[in-house]
């Protein structure tokens, strides 16, 4: 399936309603989707939207379980990735300074080359997306001020025909925004300051009682949003690190998959199954015949991955290619999960009822056309099971028409 970049944004943040105007607007009773009870329990991310945002303006991005970018060199493809990360990271908790410092260039690389100051010398940015799960769809859509000072202006969470959460900067001199939430109760709204560097809709459980059938609501949306957002796992395989042993205990695979070797033993001894999967996918995609991936014992505590060959012949995971080694950290991401990634899941929340979202910038990066196929086969079949999904930018013209055969998303940014 293909889609486009091509449709207009729904309106920035900038011309939400003020404040003021929402009670009137909240007053009327909840529409809740008929459909809801039909729609996937884990909650999802099915829509990005970057009405303002590095190098793209009122963009919308369907998403499904697998959607890879695909353009040339400067098309936005890694900007795409990045504002979704960003708004992981600002559910996750995440302050704004925290949640931009993966971003080269920090908070003013965010704002559109083309957006020019106010008369009060403030430039910005606008992402946002949509949810889909259990309370229906609910959308996300924030403001952010990069120059002259760093901080959330605008935010709005909407759902069941409802605005839930508004907020909007009052006073430049506070450090707070003011939110207003639905309460559909004596009061039909509630009004209270909120830090102007956090995501509300993240800080709402901690100021929502949930006493009123409106507060539900808002509650069940934040943790809808939360829950999707915050199950993010961005990936990108270096393979100069990798070559280096790992500490035996390091066995969390962070996103760099340095530590490759030390996971390579827990999946050994926790998870024969998966293990003899990953195996096999190393034995369509290395070079020669793969018969097992095991570890092997170093002075002070240290691991080193091997490929066993046939006739007791073995390989150390530091001599093959770059792409051998980036198409097998990549299966491996795909063929384990949050008990063994660095990925910092909704602890309230069953594991069952989320699903772990793969950020992979670069996904067929150094590799083949062979291991581009085997990539996006074995992301396909993975995604199709509903407990992971993945967003991924290709280059490669052998992994865009992988993706498409297995019907994948095509996100196609142009040349």
């Amino acid at each position: 399936m293909d889609a486009s970049c091509a449709r207009p944004a729904a309106g920035p943040p900038s011309q939400l309603p003020q404040a003021s105007q929402l009670p009137q607007q909240l007053s009327k009773p909840p529409q809740v989707p008929q459909q809801a009870s039909r729609l996937p329990q884990r909650p999802a991310v099915t829509e990005l939207r970057l009405s303002a945002f590095k190098s793209h303006r009122n963009a919308v991005f369907p998403l499904g379980p697998l959607t890879l970018f695909r353009g040339g060199s400067g098309s936005g493809k890694s900007n795409a990735l990045q504002g979704y990360e960003v708004l992981a990271r600002l559910a996750g908790g995440d302050t704004l300074e925290e949640a931009l410092a993966p971003v080269a260039g920090g908070p003013s690389a965010c704002v559109p080359e083309q957006a020019r100051p106010d008369a009060q010398g403030r430039r910005g940015f606008r992402i946002g997306c949509t949810v889909t799960g259990p309370a229906g769809p609910v959308r996300l859509d924030v403001a952010v001020q990069a120059e002259p000072v760093l901080r959330v202006v605008g935010e709005r969470l909407t759902g069941f025909g409802e605005t839930l959460l508004s907020t909007a900067l009052r006073d430049p001199g506070l450090r707070t925004v003011e939110a207003v939430w639905h309460t559909a109760g004596a009061v039909p709204v509630t009004r209270a300051p909120l830090p102007d560097d956090r995501l509300g809709t993240s800080l709402l459980p901690l100021r929502v009682a949930g006493k009123t059938a409106g507060q539900r609501m808002v509650l069940d949306a934040a943790e809808q949003v939360v829950v999707a957002l915050r199950s993010v796992f961005p990936c990108d395989p270096r393979p100069e690190l990798m070559r280096m042993p790992a500490a035996a205990r390091d066995g969390m695979l962070r996103g760099a998959c340095d530590n490759v070797a030390a996971v390579l033993g827990r999946t050994r001894h926790e998870c024969a199954i998966r293990h003899g999967l990953l195996v096999a996918a190393a034995d369509a995609g290395c070079r020669g015949a793969v018969e097992a991936l095991t570890v092997e014992e170093l002075d002070g505590g240290f691991l080193r991955a091997v490929l066993a060959r046939k006739a007791g012949a073995t390989t150390p995971l530091e001599r093959l290619a770059d792409g051998e080694l980036r198409y097998l950290a990549l299966c491996l991401v795909l063929l384990t999960g949050p008990g063994v990634l660095a990925v910092d899941q909704a602890a309230e929340v069953l594991p069952a009822l989320q699903t772990l979202t793969v950020l992979a910038d670069g996904l067929d990066r150094c590799l083949d056309e062979r291991q581009a196929r085997e990539l996006v086969g074995l992301a396909a079949r993975m995604c199709e099971r509903g407990h992971i999904r993945l967003v991924g930018t290709v280059r490669g013209a052998v992994a865009e028409e992988a993706a498409r055969a297995v019907g994948a998303s095509v996100v196609d940014l142009g040349p």
